[in-house]
């Protein structure tokens, strides 16, 4: 990577310059240095990049094509130069955070606390909602989101791992309404139903590959996953909940997965962040903790009982 950036400030000096004289002196070179330089970084690239003559030079097209990219990677050098001097790179100052509330605090505080704790001047302003905020509008410099992203060209999204989700019961329920065997079973079942908005959430399942959903029954519904875990402990009806959830109450036995052999189905996970042409490290830093840790956080969560 050294020796591809190796000639180009000499290149962009003899552009902006009437000759490799005038580009010598802005350099603080011989003008031999530079002639010699341009004629290695042409031998490099396999490409005329001036034509020359006794009285000036002048760039090719294969020049001037280059020219322009060279400008820009010389600029965003200078911007992160600039970047470094001044802190504004440094893990300190205020990083907004949205994520979806349980999840955010089973999952994601404990990673975040962390990086609090290792980075005394981080100050993070975590929001824990299940509403998709406008980040930009709204002032976010971070986002975790599950399942699949709108389109957005002013977001940058980076993948942090899978929530996996599985039905589940109590076993005084089952003993008084059997056990489902297949996933048509389960529309003779009383379900307890995660609701977003006002509007039933569909549970959801693989056949032949595909996603397909499932419109329960509703002896319950709730916006919130821990009424309903309450609800399913307490005997209400079957519920379709997060794994990394349920499972100490599937260690305690106050419930039963239902339908393991079913294939389970995964919603992705995201780190979103506005688009920018300089990230700052708070935000790359908070993103690679995510990545780091949260995959075997989860890993560990949903290990399946033995």
């Amino acid at each position: 990577m050294r020796s591809h950036l190796k000639g180009i400030d000499v290149f962009v000096a003899a552009v902006e310059s009437e000759n490799f004289t005038q580009a010598a002196a802005r350099l603080s070179i011989t003008p031999s240095a530079v002639g010699k330089s341009i004629s290695r970084l042409e031998e490099r690239l396999g490409v005329l990049l001036f034509r020359r003559t006794t009285r000036r030079q002048a760039l090719t097209d294969e020049g001037m094509l280059f020219y322009e990219y060279c400008v820009k990677a010389l600029e965003e050098v200078r911007t992160g130069e600039a970047l470094l001097d001044s802190g504004k790179w440094g893990m300190k100052g205020r990083l907004r955070l949205s994520m979806p509330a349980i999840f955010g605090h089973y999952c994601l505080a404990p990673i975040l606390l962390g990086l609090a704790r290792e980075n005394p001047e981080l100050e993070l302003d975590l929001s824990f909602s299940d509403r998709t905020v406008d980040m930009i509008e709204e002032g976010f410099d971070l986002a975790v989101r599950i399942g699949p992203l709108p389109d957005s060209i002013n977001l940058v999204a980076r993948r942090l791992g899978e929530h996996k989700m599985t039905f589940c019961a109590s076993p005084f329920y089952l003993k008084q309404y059997g056990t489902p065997v297949t996933i048509d079973d389960l529309t003779n079942h009383q379900a307890l139903a995660y609701t977003r908005f006002g509007q039933v959430y569909h549970w959801q399942y693989l056949r032949d590959g595909q996603v397909q959903a499932l419109i329960p029954k509703t002896q319950l519904r709730s916006d919130d996953f821990y009424v309903l875990l309450d609800a399913a402990i307490s005997g209400l009806g079957i519920a379709w909940l997060p794994y990394w959830l349920i499972r100490p109450s599937l260690i305690s036995n106050a419930l039963q997965e239902l339908l393991p052999d079913l294939p389970p189905l995964s919603h992705p996970i995201h780190a979103l962040w506005p688009r920018t042409p300089h990230l700052p490290l708070k935000i790359r830093a908070t993103v690679d903790a995510l990545v780091n840790q949260l995959p075997e956080r989860l890993a560990k969560i949903e290990d399946r009982i033995a």
